[in-house]
């Protein structure tokens, strides 16, 4: 009677963790997806034929979506912003007949929310695949109505300019960019043929109108074609991008305008990627005061994985990544800070794009899936913003060939 109540409790309490287990597995399968059924496809304002999109959002809250479209021969540079989830009449900013089109070197839109915008795109300077200038407009009214167009930097030189980021700051424009003045382009094959001389990465403050009052090299040796990412902390601007070491170590480094000075760049993690290419994969960040989150993804020792760390004193220093792929991250991130302590990060997982919620004490949710695409160039980078309690994802649908958006409400 002892060995048979025995094995009856044996039996019931086995059950019971089988069925406490299988509870707490469909609480979290649930808040999966409740978190999934809050988001929502919206139409897209892009035509056919489009690519590059970026979504920026001002300090009104009012979200912008630019693009490429493609006609004719002609690159067409739009805009359109959101308003309870209906995108305005696209307005255009600017097109040419010579532009370099990249799917990972997209324009960039920024707005002051006073009406104040700049945006940015690529013009060819002469028949060399990678000779191109970084062309900026501006505009007072809101988008309606464009300046006619500057280049960004003065050196004069046939080269590589690009991977632009831009952020409004104080009164002004932050903009930093990769700049090849030290370097000449091996052949026309691609980034793989690599330079003689070394990429640069710059900064500058631009006023409204497109003008420069200061400008800084940033770093004298960079990775060739990976984005750049900026944002404003509580101390001043902040720039991550991949950078590159004499023995070919592509970590990303951080450099900090701290008491009118630049800091001397310094790694946020030491990954220790050793990689002869270009891995045409840029980090991202975003900062609430001094918090700080940046998102990258790398691959040493052909590891490939995405991580996020947080900083709480503007990027001087940093905790421990914590990875947030799972097993088939092929980056493509973006971060946006929802809290201090917390943040959302999208990648790429294999051809699905992704999205999780980070903490600053090592801790996430759930990731839920954004859309289906595709590993390949032609589906991009996917671009996401926040806007009050909404986060807004836009992407290149790969077999559509246009821009698709949704919505998530928080």
């Amino acid at each position: 009677m002892n060995k048979l109540l025995c094995a009856l409790i044996v039996v019931i309490v086995i059950s019971s963790c089988k069925d406490s287990s299988k509870e707490s597995d469909n609480k979290k399968s649930q808040s999966a997806l409740a978190e999934t059924s809050n988001l929502k496809e919206l139409e897209s304002p892009a035509d056919t034929a489009s690519a590059e999109p970026y979504l920026f959002t001002d300090k009104n809250g009012l979200v912008y979506l630019s693009w490429i479209e493609k006609t004719k021969g002609k690159s067409i540079l739009k805009i359109s912003t959101l308003n309870n989830e209906l995108w305005s009449e696209p307005m255009v900013i600017s097109s040419g007949d010579n532009w370099f089109v990249n799917w990972a070197d997209y324009p960039l839109v920024a707005a002051d929310g006073a009406k104040n915008m700049i945006a940015h795109y690529l013009e060819k300077s002469e028949k060399g695949t990678y000779t191109y200038d970084v062309k900026i407009v501006t505009s007072a009214d809101q988008g309606k109505t464009w300046s006619s167009s500057k280049i960004l930097h003065d050196d004069g030189k046939i080269a590589e300019h690009g991977f632009v980021s831009m952020i409004p700051y104080g009164e002004n424009y932050f903009i930093s960019w990769l700049d090849g003045r030290n370097s000449v382009m091996e052949g026309n094959g691609g980034h793989s043929e690599g330079h003689h001389g070394q990429m640069t990465i710059r900064g500058a403050i631009v006023d409204k109108q497109g003008k420069k009052s200061s400008e800084w090299e940033l770093d004298n040796r960079v990775c060739d074609c990976c984005q750049t990412s900026a944002a404003i902390t509580a101390n001043g601007p902040v720039v991550v991008y991949r950078d590159r070491s004499e023995e070919e170590i592509r970590d990303i480094s951080i450099v900090r305008f701290v008491n009118g000075q630049w800091t001397a760049p310094k790694p946020i993690f030491t990954d220790s990627w050793k990689i002869a290419g270009c891995p045409v994969n840029g980090p991202r960040i975003d900062a609430m005061g001094n918090s700080v989150a940046v998102a990258w993804f790398t691959s040493p020792e052909k590891n490939a994985q995405v991580n996020i760390v947080f900083s709480n004193d503007g990027g001087a220093t940093f905790n421990s990544p914590l990875r947030i792929d799972e097993g088939k991250g092929i980056g493509r991130v973006d971060v946006v800070m929802l809290d201090e302590n917390t943040a959302i990060v999208s990648w790429m997982e294999g051809s699905v794009i992704k999205a999780v919620k980070a903490y600053n004490n090592g801790k996430k949710e759930s990731s839920f899936t954004v859309a289906a695409s595709a590993e390949s160039r032609s589906s991009g980078f996917p671009q996401m913003t926040k806007a009050g309690n909404n986060i807004i994802f836009a992407w290149t649908d790969d077999k559509e060939k246009t821009i698709k958006v949704a919505n998530l409400v928080l």
